[in-house]
């Protein structure tokens, strides 16, 4: 089974490969540091129990973006599951190559080009499944299109909300619109992990916070079970968590939401697609 994890090198990235090495799968590692993507590779090789790969992937590019998922297809032919795990937190206003703000563009907007791109390539696996790693801060956002450049007064938390309300919303729609294809399509909020996605915070704020944080391994169990275990072979457009409550918010069940959503984005990645 060939797996492509999106961020693969640290966190929770790392850590579900290193699951998805332990059963054997071919793990494909898409990252955008290369030398950290190589130490995580030579980790993973001393497990001696799959092949370990890597591709180039730069998310706060959509060429770049474009030009990893036409590699991906010429290299593979086939996958059997995309995991949507890279993420960034962004304390101050950053902006993406193509002019979007960092977390829509990083968290969202890549990884909905990467999936566009890639799914006849998944297409062409027996039963190809699509993991996206939302959050509970979805709660904290809203999808404000006059807010995808980050437009005026900058609230960290809103875009991270947002960005990870658009996870949710673009497994939503995905799955109705896959409904009677081969692929599924599942969310989960990771849970309050010690991460690398934390690394910006003050360090006495890091700190307190890290007090109760669970280990990558906990989220890790629970992706590879959405990406290879057989109870989830026909679940579709589900969202849970892995030790936290999996309420979503009233803008996550607005299955109209998504599907505008979807349309908005599709017309922001048209020129890569």
């Amino acid at each position: 089974m060939k797996v492509l994890i999106t961020g693969a090198n640290t966190g929770i990235g790392f850590a579900t490969a290193e699951q998805l090495v332990k059963q054997g799968q071919h793990v494909i590692l898409a990252c955008r540091n290369p030398q950290k993507a190589q130490v995580a590779q030579e980790k993973l090789r001393k497990l001696d129990q799959a092949q370990v790969d890597l591709v180039s992937l730069d998310l706060n590019s959509l060429e770049q973006t474009r030009k990893a998922a036409d590699q991906i297809a010429d290299q593979y032919g086939n996958l059997d599951v995309l995991i949507n795990n890279a993420g960034l937190f962004a304390k101050t206003k950053q902006l993406t190559a193509d002019g979007f703000e960092q977390q829509f563009g990083v968290n969202y907007l890549g990884h909905f080009l990467l999936t566009q791109k890639l799914l006849p390539v998944l297409e062409k696996a027996p039963k190809a499944r699509i993991v996206h790693l939302a959050s509970i801060a979805h709660w904290a956002g809203s999808i404000k299109p006059n807010k995808f450049r980050a437009e005026g007064f900058y609230n960290p938390l809103f875009y991270y909300g947002q960005s990870k309300l658009a996870n949710l919303l673009f497994s939503n729609a995905l799955a109705e619109k896959m409904a009677n294809s081969t692929i599924t399509n599942n969310a989960l909020h990771p849970g309050g992990v010690a991460s690398d996605i934390y690394r910006d915070l003050p360090k006495p704020v890091y700190e307190v916070m890290k007090l109760g944080l669970v280990p990558t391994s906990v989220p890790a169990k629970l992706i590879t079970q959405m990406a290879t275990g057989d109870e989830w072979a026909k679940r579709n457009g589900e969202y849970v968590s892995a030790h936290m409550p999996d309420w979503k918010s009233p803008h996550a069940k607005n299955q109209q939401l998504a599907r505008d959503l979807y349309t908005q984005s599709m017309d922001l990645v048209e020129k890569y697609l």
